[in-house]
């Protein structure tokens, strides 16, 4: 892993250094381990995949401003996105129970970090066979602004206003259709099939330090 992008999430999640020369010493090194790779309706993610908010930030999130903001990029267009969020209809199924929600976003993690150092959950490690779904059910848009500090923190599965959910596979179905992004990129479309793959992918990685072995 060469952390070459603008959030560099997968790196960020696995400990490389962000420093190319460092990051590339990882690979001279060695060490390797097997990380799980999430799915959604057959397209493969590390980070995560969500419906809603993330969405609508990606299509802000221009290569320009890229250029220009770096990691400031993400929060100026999550900001902008927001002053016009608004919940959509939708239903979670798992494990043969359906849950109908009105929510402005709803993502399903693989790995532990995403846009910019925001955590899934609490407890998201990218090997343990899970994912790891949240979803924001606020009633007015202004409470996502207040929400933003939990979820650099991963405390945001306490509040009210966040449903979560921990699963081997869901399915989400939406009343009209909305596209689905996974690891930054649009890829597909509602109905949504989210699974896992367990130990799917070999990658090189920064060896445990010995209190962590």
């Amino acid at each position: 892993i060469l952390p070459l992008g603008t959030a560099n999430d997968l790196a960020r999640t696995l400990n490389v250094p962000t420093d190319p020369e460092q990051a590339a010493a990882v690979i001279v090194a060695g060490h390797t381990a097997r990380l799980d790779l999430g799915c959604v309706n057959g397209h493969p993610f590390f980070n995560v995949a969500s419906i809603g908010l993330s969405v609508d930030i990606t299509r802000r999130l221009t290569r320009v401003m890229k250029r220009r903001w770096g990691r400031l990029a993400y929060p100026l267009a999550a900001a902008a996105v927001i002053l016009s969020a608004r919940r959509f209809t939708a239903v979670l199924r798992q494990a043969g129970q359906e849950v109908p929600i009105k929510s402005m976003q709803i993502a399903v993690g693989n790995g532990r970090f995403y846009g910019g150092g925001m955590v899934v959950a609490e407890d998201a490690r990218i090997d343990d066979g899970m994912l790891d779904l949240y979803s924001l059910e606020p009633r007015a848009r202004w409470r996502l602004l207040l929400m933003a500090r939990e979820f650099r923190a991963g405390a945001h599965e306490h509040l009210d206003e966040v449903r979560t959910l921990r699963c081997r596979s869901v399915d989400v179905r939406t009343r009209r259709r909305r596209h689905v992004s996974a690891d930054g990129e649009i890829v597909t479309t509602t109905p949504a099939r989210f699974t896992l793959l367990p130990g799917a992918v070999t990658v090189f990685v920064p060896a445990p330090k010995p209190a962590d072995a």
